[in-house]
């Protein structure tokens, strides 16, 4: 699924445009995002693509859901 990813006070931000839902990361598998999986507030995990560590944001990717954590 496309997500956009960008940067905000408290950490990330995770924007999924086909659901309207906009969700903090509460937990990252890597510090750069990048390549590993991420959790998202609500309780989905995220795998993202590998990228940069310097990639600029905000920036939409194709992510893949693994599993509700909840």
């Amino acid at each position: 699924m496309k997500v956009m990813i960008r940067k905000v006070a408290a950490g990330y931000s995770v924007y999924v445009p086909k659901k309207d839902l906009e969700e903090a990361v509460v937990e990252a598998e890597k510090a750069t995002l990048w390549g590993g999986w991420v959790l998202l507030k609500n309780g989905w995990k995220l795998e993202l693509p590998e990228m940069a560590a310097d990639t600029r944001l905000p920036i939409t990717v194709e992510a893949r859901k693994l599993a509700d954590a909840a």
